[in-house]
């Protein structure tokens, strides 16, 4: 672990540096957003109505201006530990003109089940004064226990074992901007599992999933990433139309701290399709999301492995258990219908279905997993577009009630 926290301090110190040479000389186009924000509602509005709050003064966009927003819920926790207090904060900002600068937005979500099973997960996505940089964050401590069901299929929905791990998580990437909507770069990853062992003392984890690496009491898996995207959404809370594709290429060398050397590459492809282009205030909006996730190396740590639910921001597979199907290989598919209810966009609705296949105990895309559902959307913050989601999905032998600040992807 000495050499893991020499990387660790270096890269970290490193990162400042990347963002001092800005250039401003290609400033690109957005696509076109929501700016009329005093046509629509949202629940802060109602609130200073409510409470007479400026009731004559309409509220309107300003450059950069911070928007919160905070729900704290009680929910389930990921793992099936059962129900915790949740406090989702989402922040979004402007760090240049919207014109020409993409909405810059952090998510932390702390949660605490009152027994000492608690997450401290802070993500973020800072774009600099005309999108010169893109600085990409995930940094998390968990104490998490949480179900597994070993590779592919190879047990039943009700053979299932709880393994509980502290989880600390660094990650950090800067990316510039090499062409319009095109960027490049890099960073480095960390995942460090210690504690590692099933709730039932008569369960060998090593023996349970049949796989060798990772399923001791600790893992370490630290290396770099190499990173392309094209993203030409204005908003990644809530996008409007516009694409987006993510492609990285993780390297996990020995000498960089980790246990085993090995590989991972992870692509990740989003379609926003508007069906009402003549009223950007009205949300009426096709949505297509789809990634594949692989290793290269078969000595990955069991806990690292492509798995479902555990993308960058923890949201595939809505209405499948977290890690219900986890493998060498990963290929997920997700499709949404996002439609304003009222005028004003205050209210609102999404209908969703999403499928996966793992490699693990067959091959992939011999067995397929579907599951589906429908959600009601209320406006929470117009200024970033942010919404409460309160979806119910299901399925076969599965269901559940999620509540969640912004869309899914």
């Amino acid at each position: 672990m000495k050499i893991l926290f020499k990387w660790v301090v270096f890269l970290f110190c490193c990162f400042p540096t990347l963002l001092l040479a800005q250039d401003a000389s290609n400033m690109i186009p957005k696509q076109s957003a929501v700016k009329d924000t005093a046509r629509q509602t949202d629940l802060i509005d109602i609130a200073k109505e409510l409470f007479k709050i400026n009731p004559q003064k309409p509220r309107t966009q300003q450059e950069k201006k911070i928007y919160f927003s905070i729900l704290p819920i009680p929910g389930a926790v990921p793992g099936g530990t059962g129900r915790a207090l949740i406090t989702s904060t989402t922040a979004g900002t402007y760090l240049g003109p919207q014109s020409t600068t993409n909405l810059s937005s952090a998510t932390f979500a702390p949660y605490w089940n009152l027994k000492g099973r608690f997450g401290l997960p802070l993500r973020s996505s800072i774009w600099l004064k005309d999108n010169t940089w893109n600085i990409q964050g995930d940094i998390r401590f968990l104490v998490y226990p949480q179900y597994t069901w070993g590779l592919g299929s190879s047990h039943t929905y009700s053979d299932r074992s709880q393994v509980n791990n502290n989880y600390i998580r660094f990650y950090q990437s800067a990316l510039k901007r090499i062409t319009p909507y095109f960027f490049a770069g890099g960073g480095y990853n960390l995942d460090y599992h210690s504690s590692v062992k099933s709730d039932d003392p008569g369960v060998d984890l090593k023996q349970y999933t049949g796989y060798a690496y990772g399923t001791g009491s600790s893992s370490v898996s630290s290396g770099i990433n190499l990173s392309l995207l094209y993203d030409t959404r204005n908003n990644s809370i809530n996008p409007l139309p516009g694409s987006y594709l993510n492609i990285v290429y993780r390297l996990n060398p020995a000498f960089m701290g980790s246990n085993n050397s090995w590989n991972s590459l992870y692509v990740d492809y989003r379609k926003y399709v508007p069906l009402n282009k003549a009223n950007k205030n009205q949300q009426n909006t096709l949505a297509f999301w789809s990634y594949f996730w692989t290793v290269f190396n078969s000595n990955a740590p069991y806990l690292d492995l492509p798995s479902l639910g555990w993308d960058p921001y923890n949201r595939s597979g809505e209405g499948i258990d977290q890690n219900r199907y986890r493998g060498k290989s990963l290929f997920y598919f997700e499709s949404e219908y996002r439609r304003d209810l009222t005028a004003n966009g205050l209210l609102g609705f999404v209908l969703f279905a999403d499928v996966n296949t793992v490699s693990g105990s067959g091959t992939l895309f011999k067995s397929w997993h579907p599951a589906a559902g429908t959600g009601l959307r209320i406006k929470f913050n117009k200024g970033s577009n942010t919404n409460i989601g309160i979806d119910y999905a299901f399925s076969k032998g599965y269901k559940a009630l999620v509540l969640n600040l912004g869309e899914a992807f």
